[in-house]
């Protein structure tokens, strides 16, 4: 029998590799350790990557793994999905991971100028009816300039097609410069090192998606400190399909 909420809530207060300032807390408790992740938690000068709605926390812990030579944080405000991720990191004794339970629209209130390098987003809700909520919007680049170094990587993997189309749109309008882009990341003939490597990853509900046949889809790209972003003014033909193939909410066929 599963945990319920309420015990891994209780566990995650004590982890020390957890970090919970959601909106309502850190508005009135300032997060003193913005600009000292790495001095005072992780005690190196590695550089740090960011999972930006991590979920469970597979993709975060697995990424550690692979890279034991960078510092990994995953980000999200569901505190019982991130129990799993942050209890196996603890319990196999994962320095170079944390997590932080919060709401990814206040992200840029706990990293000082220059202190991550990198960003991916796993899977992320496309937010098919507000571009504002799309993690890949110019919104969100602009929360992400204020601490990620100039020209840090952004990594998108994802399943849907919507939002795979409106980033390449955001991207090339706003000439943003993609490193790499494949709408078939298990089954592309021509990866780079890097990208071939983390094809070790999968999470539970990717597998599940890929047996459903659907095309995992993998971009990534530098973003620049300096220059206007601009949302790309593009209708988008909306997926047909939701999570485990619900309906779709929506009447519409496009939106931009």
């Amino acid at each position: 029998m599963g945990k319920g909420k309420l015990a891994k809530f209780a566990d995650m207060a004590s982890y020390e590799n957890v970090f919970q300032y959601p909106f309502s807390v850190v508005e009135h408790v300032p997060f003193e350790m913005k600009g000292h992740w790495r001095d005072e938690y992780f005690h190196n000068d590695h550089p740090i990557v960011l999972e930006l709605g991590c979920g469970k926390g597979e993709y975060t812990v697995e990424l550690a793994k692979l890279y034991p030579d960078m510092n990994f944080i995953g980000v999200d405000i569901k505190g019982a999905r991130m129990w799993t991720g942050a209890t196996q990191a603890l319990n196999e004794g994962l320095k170079n991971v944390a997590f932080l339970r919060t709401n990814i629209e206040i992200i840029e209130r706990f990293f000082a100028e220059d202190e991550v390098q990198e960003i991916w987003l796993t899977f992320s809700d496309p937010q098919m009816k507000n571009p504002r909520k799309r993690l890949t919007s110019t919104y969100f680049m602009e929360r992400y300039r204020k601490f990620l170094i100039d020209g840090g990587m952004i990594h998108l993997k994802t399943d849907s097609n919507f939002l795979f189309t409106y980033t390449t749109l955001m991207a090339e309008h706003n000439h943003l410069p993609i490193e790499e882009r494949t709408e078939d990341l298990y089954h592309a003939s021509h990866l780079s090192p890097f990208t071939a490597h983390l094809l070790s990853i999968q999470t539970y509900y990717e597998s599940m998606w890929i047996a459903r046949g659907l095309n995992i889809k993998y971009m990534k790209w530098q973003l620049p400190r300096t220059g206007t972003l601009e949302e790309p003014d593009v209708e988008i033909e909306l997926d047909d399909y939701r999570s485990y193939h619900r309906t779709k909410r929506s009447s519409l066929d496009k939106a931009k």
